[in-house]
């Protein structure tokens, strides 16, 4: 959830409080929890068994970038011998540098394909936590479930994070 949503949903909750004090309503106490949602997320099975997942799936690319950086530093140490040819330097500079270019595409290409995965993945666990907290809320009576990140203080007993998490795994068991 963005700190921007996160702002406008504790300021449309504070103008309603203000507002009951306003008409002359006494408000009731409000009912208040708090998530660390990052966290909630993150430690879901669904979330942990995709993170596996993309590690395995990349796992060979990584392996042939590792295996192309060990192969720079060849080429590296190959150069600095002395009474090294000029021109089997020449040639062995050219090949550093196609390389050097080659693992930059690759790791260019593999960040970029591994974050837009990640995002969907976190995107649909995203709102389908923002679905079981408000369950919760529900359930619980709460009027209002503050992200850890916008608190400075909080009583342990307010945070959700845990129960949250075991809502999400029971809601959306893994396959």
């Amino acid at each position: 959830m963005s700190s921007q949503i996160r702002s406008s949903l504790l300021l449309i909750v504070m103008s309603a409080a203000m507002s009951a004090v306003v008409f002359g309503q006494a408000p009731g106490p409000v009912k208040v929890a708090i998530i660390n949602a990052q966290k909630a997320v993150a430690d879901t099975q669904e979330i942990q068994k995709a993170q596996a997942a993309l590690e395995a799936k990349y796992k060979p690319r990584q392996q042939a970038m590792e295996g192309l950086q060990r192969e720079l530093q060849t080429i590296q140490q190959q150069a600095q011998a002395p009474n090294i040819a000029p021109d089997r330097e020449a040639t062995l500079q050219a090949e550093f540098t196609q390389k050097q270019k080659q693992l930059q595409r690759l790791n260019e290409d593999l960040q970029s394909d591994v974050n837009a995965e990640r995002q969907d993945v976190l995107g649909k666990a995203g709102r389908q936590m923002t679905d079981v907290v408000k369950k919760i809320a529900e359930e619980r009576g709460l009027d209002i479930v503050i992200d850890i990140t916008n608190t400075l203080y909080f009583k342990p007993a307010l945070d959700i994070t845990p129960a949250a998490t075991a809502a999400y795994d029971k809601a959306y068991p893994i396959k």
